[in-house]
């Protein structure tokens, strides 16, 4: 397929889980071979990736050191000082003006990188993405997920490629930050492509959608943000659904006419023949159904009535070091409550949870749990999941055989010799939906869900926002997605860091987000 783009478009890659979207991103850095067809675009163009999964190489390095290096400025000014010794020590002319205009390279490339302003422009960007000026002090180990995943992407930025690609860039942002990255990116003058799962974020950036999908292997541009292709899809849909039913009535009123006629003799079996012919030639023209994707489906039951307190948490401390990321934190979770806990990124929501679920140990106070809660936790990094084993071992269980284990795993998506595969080879969505079946076979009674949505497509959020406002147990969640927090209905919320407990209410909610929200 022909797939052209201007310089300064904002292009939304969409598509099931599967359909190949991050696989289109490796064939555009060139990590992975076209079987046919090219790629071209201008040589030397500076092209920067934030992945879906953030891996840091050398998590030792200061946050300023990391930022800093998303502009080789250092290195260019080292290599400009060697070239500039090498000129001194030559007596060749020949030799002495490639050096020279080597050396005028690597000055351009400076002065794309703005190098006397550069610090002011990184310590800028710092600050309208709400990044702490005391975390630039900190090693990258000493920080949360969500903080690295922000300190990936603010390195990014600062990097200043003339083509961004994101992979499911909000999954860890706050508004805030969002809001930022979101004007910052409509007025990039460069291209983007992002594939993302937020329907809004896509909205408010894509000016073109590319379409990649799954059942035909192919891809469409759509001039549009997501909610323009949306419409044109359902028009393109309803407009072949209307000649479909006409060509089936047309089909159907040719056989009742071939079939009264058949039998008969002269002209009427002539006619007969003729409408044989005609609807041969409709057969081979009629427009098909398209076929569709297969889409998550399982109900979830608790094995048993959960204790009137699920799990009640007694004057809580708990930090690293001097820090401390709760002192005398106090609450409880009644049976059956949807209760959400939220923060900026770095407050201690995924610690809070990983302390309940006993992970962690506090320094001080104490979690009680009730003697019928039965817990299934999700983790947002999905670390649950053995990478080395595969996708059938990691939800094996003494409670199922192996047929249940299928059916269930056939219900996420997964079939035949697909059961088979390393988790570790799986996409993000793949390992969410894994991750996701080991929840469901364990019909405990309270869920602890840790961004349960994010590297999901907004069909599988939608099914699963559903089951979990249908299940019969508790729920005790961290998520930054408003849509899905509607969705399940929120009894009452966690605020961090006061440790506020309130009950929930929308308009409270979003406008705590605007400010605190992760």
């Amino acid at each position: 397929m022909l797939f052209r783009s201007q310089k300064e478009d904002k292009v939304g890659v969409v598509g099931v889980n599967g359909a190949g979207k991050t696989t289109l991103f490796k064939v555009l850095l060139k990590e992975q071979n076209l079987d046919s067809g090219f790629i071209e675009y201008p040589k030397n163009t500076r092209i920067g990736y934030l992945p879906q999964e953030i891996v840091l190489e050398n998590e030792d390095i200061l946050v300023m050191d990391y930022l800093l290096e998303g502009r080789p400025i250092r290195k260019l000014e080292n290599e400009i000082t060697s070239l500039y010794e090498k000129v001194s020590l030559s007596q060749d002319c020949v030799y002495q003006n490639r050096l020279l205009k080597e050396i005028g390279k690597k000055q351009d490339l400076l002065e794309y990188f703005d190098v006397y302003q550069a610090e002011n422009i990184l310590l800028d960007l710092v600050e309208k993405m709400q990044i702490p000026f005391d975390l630039l002090d900190q090693k990258l180990k000493d920080l949360s997920g969500g903080e690295k995943s922000k300190m990936a992407f603010a390195r990014l930025l600062y990097s200043n490629p003339e083509i961004i690609l994101l992979d499911e860039p909000t999954n860890h942002l706050d508004t805030k930050t969002r809001e930022y990255v979101i004007s910052y990116l409509k007025n990039y003058k460069g291209m983007v492509l992002v594939i993302s799962h937020d329907v809004s974020f896509l909205d408010e950036v894509t000016n073109k959608t590319l379409f990649l999908d799954k059942i035909t292997k192919k891809m469409r541009v759509f001039e549009g943000n997501y909610s323009v292709f949306q419409k044109k899809r359902e028009k393109e849909t309803e407009i072949k659904e209307r000649l479909i039913e006409k060509q089936e009535k047309e089909e159907q009123h040719l056989r009742d006419f071939i079939l009264q006629y058949s039998n008969s003799s002269g002209k009427r079996k002539r006619i007969a023949q003729s409408r044989e012919k005609l609807l041969e030639k409709k057969l081979k023209e009629k427009v098909a159904r398209d076929a569709t994707s297969k889409t998550v489906k399982f109900q979830m039951f608790p094995n048993r009535e959960g204790s009137r307190i699920p799990v009640k948490v007694n004057n809580i401390t708990f930090g690293y070091g001097e820090e401390k990321l709760f002192s005398n934190l106090s609450f409880l979770i009644n049976n059956k409550e949807r209760f959400l806990i939220m923060g900026q990124n770095g407050v201690g929501k995924s610690t809070l949870l990983k302390l309940i679920v006993g992970s962690l140990q506090v320094l001080e106070g104490s979690i009680w749990m009730g003697n019928k809660t039965d817990i299934a936790y999700y983790a947002q990094e999905q670390e649950n999941l053995a990478l080395d084993k595969t996708i059938l071992e990691n939800v094996d269980s003494k409670e199922y055989n192996e047929k249940s284990l299928r059916s269930a795993l056939g219900s996420f998506l997964f079939h035949g010799d697909d059961v088979f595969k390393k988790v570790g080879v799986l996409s993000p969505g793949e390992k969410a939906r894994v991750a996701l079946c080991k929840i469901l076979l364990k019909r405990a009674n309270f869920l602890i869900l840790d961004e349960p949505t994010n590297h999901l497509d907004p069909e599988t959020q939608r099914i699963i926002g559903q089951n979990f406002r249908d299940y019969g147990g508790t729920i005790l969640l961290v998520s930054h997605n408003i849509s899905f927090i509607k969705e399940i209905g929120i009894d009452r919320v966690l605020l961090l860091p006061s440790g506020k407990v309130c009950n929930y209410d929308p308009a409270l909610l979003e406008h705590y987000c605007d400010t605190f929200k992760s």
